[in-house]
């Protein structure tokens, strides 16, 4: 217990935060969270300042990420609130911990529709893991206590509180709890034993590793398991960076626009150990490689949630534990008998390398060819992000993840998340190289937060693949309503003139031979960068071609 300070609310909010180990949030300030501004004030705690409610609750989550902390963002009511939504569905279905804290009006006027007045309960009750109103100031501590807890235990994910404006500025002398004390998250001794029971019987095993509570540690225990066991290893969606791509036993992801050749290998594996995926449309080809309830294959689930547990899929052998804590104990154990496997393993990983062979795109300016750049000359820390739409295929595809939160992209499919997300990774680590990848119409839901970026030295290198419209609409236009497109055509900005105006680095690419000098000269600047890549917007995706008339 950390012994009471008087002061009003906002400050005892504050001081609760500063007990959890807060160092940043993220916030739009407002009118109805005054007196915890005022408690920011001279806290000590980083306070960045955001461009839109939206971007501040990604910024939040992608720190939340990064850290495995719980991200903090403050927003005001009503707009503010509904604008926050974006950034705490993102951390609902990437479990990623969160706490969003929201001005809500005066106690005393509630249920009147008082202005901007949400009922938050209601709003965010399918969003988040818990939502609350704190209506007594000296139980403040205790709220932001439970909201920790909540946020990291389990499945880790979002929390939103409320806060009434009048409890948040009245006196309080409240003291505030210690840091949360979390469950270990392990398995049992002989849930351990089933599953590698199963594993040494199992002549075509496969793992599928994702979803939250990873951490470095369990990215290498997965690698050394795995190793010692001539186990494949298959990501779930955007999360290429559990195990270093480069690792033998790594055989690609499991997301949208899978090889054919590894969506063939989940079908025809007698064993899936689903460690942390929720095995959700997109990680099973729209429910298709595993055919739900009960798949063709054995089926092994871990995962930190006993309700996601058999949702879909009926597992063989259902473990309630954190897939991060369970490959650490896997690993700690003797080696299982592999023999017969290896050739297994080495048709995966045959087929993962013909994969990451470049196919030519349309156009003077190649998406395939900037990736493969990038490969060349980032270190193994650089970190790349993106948010939705048809470019980001290039990167899964082509990229190669070296290290653990080297990739930060939204499970949930959310434009937008790339920008705000790279700011976040940039403030926690500026000396990495931070590359965020958008496209025009991804890059135009946040580009205010490039401001943000400038203002606070976030260096970041932005690429925006410019190609005029949003194509993965038009891909599927193409695909469903041939010759009619509508809807999905752009008029964009100079983005390098945007850059500029910023005081930043602004340069525009044409062709295959310029980018590794620009791109060069961006990562010299010392400024945040924009790069606009002009690209044909005949290259929908690495295998998809429109016709232009």
């Amino acid at each position: 217990m950390i012994d009471s300070m008087p002061g009003h609310g906002g400050q005892v909010l504050v001081r609760a935060l500063q007990a959890q180990g807060v160092d940043r949030v993220f916030c739009i300030p407002g009118e109805s969270y005054l007196a915890a501004l005022d408690g920011l004030y001279d806290s000590g705690i980083d306070t960045i300042v955001a461009r839109n409610e939206g971007g501040a609750a990604m910024m939040a989550e992608a720190d939340g990420k990064v850290t495995g902390k719980p991200g903090v963002a403050f927003v005001t009511r009503g707009p503010g609130a509904t604008n926050a939504s974006c950034g705490v569905h993102v951390a609902f279905q990437d479990s990623t911990p969160m706490i969003l804290f929201v001005g809500q009006v005066a106690s005393d006027q509630r249920d009147r529709e008082a202005f901007q007045e949400v009922d938050y309960r209601a709003m965010y009750a399918p969003l988040a893991k818990w939502v609350a109103e704190i209506d007594r100031v000296d139980r403040i501590p205790e709220y932001v206590s439970h909201a920790f807890h909540v946020a990291q235990s389990g499945r880790p994910g979002p929390v939103v509180l409320a806060l009434p404006e009048d409890v948040l500025s009245a006196p309080c002398e409240a003291a505030v709890t210690a840091p949360a004390t979390l469950p270990s998250g392990k398995a049992s001794e002989a849930d351990i034993a089933a599953i590698r029971a199963r594993l040494a019987e199992a002549e075509r095993p496969l793992i599928i590793a994702g979803g939250g509570g990873w951490s470095r540690e369990a990215g290498e225990a997965l690698g050394r398991f795995a190793k010692a066991n001539a186990i494949p290893v298959a990501a779930s969606f955007r999360c290429q960076d559990y195990l270093d791509n480069r690792h033998p036993n790594y055989v690609g992801d499991v997301g949208i626009g899978i090889n054919p050749a590894l969506a063939e290998r989940v079908r025809s594996a007698d064993l899936i150990v689903a460690l942390g995926a929720r095995l959700g449309e997109m990680t099973t080809s729209g429910y298709t490689l595993l055919t739900p309830p009960q798949p063709q294959q054995s089926l092994v689930h871990v995962h930190p949630d006993p309700s996601e547990l058999g949702r879909v899929y009926r597992p063989e052998l259902a473990v309630a534990a954190r897939a991060g804590e369970v490959i650490c104990q896997l690993a700690e154990t003797a080696s299982l008998p592999h023999a017969g496997k290896e050739a297994w393993l080495e048709e995966a990983r045959a087929d993962y390398a013909r994969w990451q062979e470049l196919v030519d795109t349309p156009g003077d300016l190649r998406m395939e060819r900037v990736i493969d750049h990038l490969n060349r000359v980032l270190p193994d820390d650089a970190v790349l992000t993106n948010g939705a739409g048809n470019y980001s295929a290039w990167l899964h595809r082509y990229y190669k993840y070296r290290g653990w939160r080297t990739q930060l992209a939204p499970t949930s499919g959310t434009m937008g998340y790339g920008l705000p997300a790279a700011i976040a990774a940039k403030l926690r680590s500026p000396e990495r190289d931070v590359i965020c990848l958008a496209g025009d119409g991804c890059f135009q839901m946040v580009s205010q937060e490039f401001g943000t970026a400038c203002q606070y030295g976030a260096n970041i290198i932005v690429l925006i693949s410019n190609n005029g419209m949003y194509g993965t609409i038009r891909m599927h236009q193409e695909r469903h309503y041939p010759g009619r497109p509508s809807g999905t055509a752009m008029v964009n900005p100079d983005f390098a003139m945007l850059a500029k105006s910023y005081g930043a680095f602004g340069a525009t690419v044409t062709r295959d031979e310029e980018f590794p000098a620009v791109f060069d000269e961006a990562r010299a600047s010392g400024r945040p960068a924009i790069l606009d890549l002009r690209v044909s917007p005949e290259a929908l995706s690495p295998k998809l071609r429109l016709q232009l008339k």
